[in-house]
């Protein structure tokens, strides 16, 4: 549960901690207090977008925390672990700042992580309820999904998504096959010619380089030969060629090595260069003998240089990509025969597909049917209770062909407010304040199985009053069992069934406006009630009809006519 919120330097709220308790905790004020900011600044840390207008005026940055107590869920521990996040004593401090230059941060118990990631771990701490979230009950996408929650239908409805999605991935695949199939049959000649052209060719990768070489070899077969002639002449053609000057040199070294024998070292130098050079020799007669001169063979060459230069111009740069192209050919061709084959195994698995997903969406529209039944029932319970004594509820579901994604049927809420009146969809008869209403009333039933701790209700009272605020307080209270409860409300009926009452107010500090916050307990209690129901706070008149209210009959300032002592509630358990 929320256990703390403390904000600082956001609209005009200057330095503000929230306490919060187990049970049904309030929010009263004037209006224009600062109640609706302090439902802005929880959104901005629940992830909503931020804004440097948000910032007090002469500060630089906005800052709210939230402190939550989560001993007992298991799941956000687990949420923090796969983001390598510690639980610290049980305790999870959501934390984010807005600077002036617009630039954002965020903390989960002082770890650095993006607003998204605080966005996930806070829906699963806070279920933030106000106008706008009522509005959700008109989309039909929250309609059926609130449906499946209570239905425990959630796990089947993913079955049926999954079931879906594979039979629309095989029908995908047979539309790609027998695409590919028609375009193959209709181009079928011409793959015929390409694959025909270049396999008559032979072709060998890389064999363009090798012709290209030898082509360059053949046309000046004359010229490479005498090239090696004349250098082989040099090195031994004649006495004074390089192999007989190094004999020369073998001589007056041998002199030398007889007078000084350290010159032995230069003889290794003398036998390695003469040994090379024979070897030099040796090879420039073996290369000279090796040169074709063979016009014919040059013909040959170039014929075959041309058949792969057309080749390459028709259907790619190297002869790599002419024996892809040839390659893409054949494939393409056997769709002509094998696609056949494939698209009866298809054909087999997707049939397989449409039954199991058939199987699946009639399992889902049998849970779905008595989840509505029960759901109708629970809610026209309820609806009396929220001063809706004529109201009637309905689930409606409507069949759907083909099965879609979402299953078997469309899921429409429909409404009876008045005797008389037939069941129309929930947009077409509903006000703000029923919607509301109507919304508490789901909150009600689905408390039990909603897994998030804490629920914020912001005008919850809308178009509301009287009688029926109380009975919107008692359900409140009635939810807070389950839930811990944060409600903001201007109606005193509302704000005497909570446990736990806070009050903020507004004044002035050097000039600036700002927003403070107190725990109202006994006295402070019944004097904001007494406000609230319009009266003077300090008469008695008023301070005996809030005591009254309270059900705290002798407590606190009640006035001389005192009031009579409401029944002892039970008390609320930790969420």
């Amino acid at each position: 549960m929320l256990t703390e919120l403390r904000i600082r330097n956001f609209a005009i709220i200057e330095s503000l901690t929230l306490p919060l308790a187990p049970g049904f905790n309030v929010l009263t004020g004037e209006t224009g207090a600062g109640k609706s900011i302090i439902v802005g600044a929880l959104g901005l840390l629940l992830g909503e977008r931020a804004s440097a207008e948000l910032i007090r005026t002469g500060a630089d940055k906005a800052i709210v925390e939230g402190v939550f107590d989560v001993a007992d869920k298991a799941d956000i521990e687990r949420m923090l672990d796969e983001r390598g996040i510690e639980l610290e004593e049980g305790r999870v401090v959501l934390r984010r700042e807005v600077a002036v230059a617009g630039r954002t941060r965020a903390w989960i118990n002082d770890t650095t992580t993006t607003a998204a990631a605080l966005a996930e771990i806070g829906r699963g701490l806070v279920n933030l309820h106000g106008q706008h979230e009522a509005q959700t009950l008109l989309d039909e996408e929250s309609q059926r999904r609130i449906l499946d929650a209570f239905g425990g239908a959630t796990e089947q409805a993913s079955k049926v998504a999954a079931s879906h999605r594979a039979l629309a991935d095989i029908t995908r695949e047979i539309e790609s096959l027998a695409s590919r199939r028609a375009d193959a049959e209709r181009r079928a000649d011409y793959l015929r010619h390409v694959v025909k052209e270049i396999d008559e060719a032979r072709l060998r990768e890389g064999e363009e380089i090798t012709l290209e070489e030898e082509a360059r070899r053949l046309e000046n077969a004359e010229e490479l030969r005498s090239s090696a002639a004349g250098m082989l002449s040099a090195l031994e053609g004649s006495d004074e060629a390089v192999l007989h000057a190094l004999a020369n040199v073998q001589r007056s070294l041998a002199h030398v090595q007889k007078i000084d024998p350290t010159a032995s070292r230069l003889q290794e130098l003398l036998d390695s260069g003469f040994y090379a050079l024979e070897e030099l020799s040796r090879q420039l007669a073996e290369y000279a003998e090796a040169i074709d001169l063979d016009p014919a063979r040059l013909v040959e060459v170039q014929r075959r240089r041309d058949v792969l230069f057309r080749l390459t111009k028709k259907y790619g740069p190297t002869m790599a990509e002419v024996l892809r192209v040839a390659r893409e050919a054949r494939d393409e061709l056997s769709l002509v025969d094998g696609a056949g084959f494939d698209l009866k195994t298809l054909d087999a698995r997707r049939e397989e597909a449409r039954a199991r997903l058939t199987e699946d969406a009639k399992r889902l529209t049998t849970l779905r049917a008595n989840a509505a039944e029960r759901l109708s029932r629970a809610i026209d319970a309820v609806l009396p209770g929220l001063g809706m004594p004529e109201g009637h509820f309905t689930v409606t579901l409507r069949p759907r062909e083909p099965i879609q994604a979402t299953g078997a049927e469309d899921v429409e809420y429909r409404v009876t407010l008045n005797v008389g009146h037939d069941a129309r969809p929930l947009a077409r008869v509903a006000s703000g304040g029923e919607l509301s209403r109507i919304m508490l009333a789901l909150k009600t039933i689905l408390a039990r199985l909603d897994r998030v701790p804490t629920l914020v209700f912001d005008e919850v009272d809308a178009g509301i009053g009287g009688r029926v605020g109380l009975q919107v307080g008692d359900t409140l209270r009635g939810v807070a069992q389950h839930h811990q409860v944060f409600a903001i409300t201007h109606l005193p009926q509302i704000a005497a069934r909570a446990h736990h009452h806070i009050v903020v107010t507004k004044g002035a500090r050097e000039g600036v406006t700002a927003a403070d916050v107190r725990v109202a307990d006994a006295d402070a209690r019944v004097s904001e009630i007494a406000r609230m129901l319009g009266g003077d706070p300090e008469s008695d008149i008023s301070r005996a009809h809030a005591a009254e209210l309270l059900g705290k009959g002798g407590q606190g300032r009640p006035g001389r006519r005192g009031s009579r002592v409401a029944r002892e509630e039970e008390s609320p358990r930790s969420p």
